[in-house]
């Protein structure tokens, strides 16, 4: 599979340069069973060996992720919430319980899962649903999409521009990383839910 999405992303950089890895990058935000942590540091790889600018290929992917992100929420934004979850459920690797858990932590957290969801694989495309379900401001959708991106695509890109021929390496770091932020993720809710249980008597009123 990632041999195959590997030889697919060459080829559309060898057509297109930059702006092929920047199609590559829309594409993974609509579909996302494709791998940016395999896209992005191919593209870094390719920017180190002279075939493409560095800067070139960090605007390109950047300007792709916001704009498979806002066909997204578009689709969230028209679709509503019952029709995407029916629709994400005839894609391949994505589940409607993956709609369910981006929805909930959307609810929650509002622009700061917009923002650090871009950092998240599989939230990173999943997000923008919900944002479109609940008409989230489209300026300040696409001003957070395009930040998070930028840190997200910068961060691979280079990685794969730095660890040249290894360049593949990268997948292995993001397999720790993802087990990172769920680690993270599940000592953030109990410390909450452990706060919460600590204070029960906060309050009321004193005699």
């Amino acid at each position: 599979m990632t041999d195959r999405i590997t030889d697919w992303a060459t080829g559309l950089m060898d057509t297109l340069g930059a702006p092929g890895a920047g199609l590559a990058i829309a594409l993974e935000n609509l579909f996302p069973p494709l791998p940016s942590e395999v896209i992005l540091p191919l593209a870094g790889f390719s920017a180190g060996q002279g075939d493409m600018n560095l800067l070139a290929v960090l605007a390109w992917t950047t300007a792709g992720s916001v704009v498979g992100a806002l066909a997204l929420y578009w689709v969230g934004a028209l679709l509503g919430r019952d029709r995407v979850i029916a629709l994400a459920g005839r894609l391949p690797l994505v589940k409607p319980a993956d709609i369910d858990r981006t929805e909930r932590w959307f609810v929650r957290h509002g622009t700061k899962a917009v923002f650090f969801g871009r950092m998240i694989p599989i939230f990173r495309s999943l997000i923008s649903l919900p944002a479109g379900v609940e008409r989230m401001p489209l300026p300040t959708f696409t001003l957070l999409t395009t930040l998070g991106s930028l840190l997200w695509n910068t961060a691979f890109v280079l990685a794969g521009y730095a660890l040249g021929d290894n360049w593949e390496d990268v997948s292995d770091y993001v397999s720790v990383y993802s087990k990172g932020v769920l680690a993270a993720a599940l000592l953030a809710v109990l410390a909450f839910v452990t706060l919460r249980l600590a204070r029960p008597g906060r309050g009321k009123r004193r005699g």
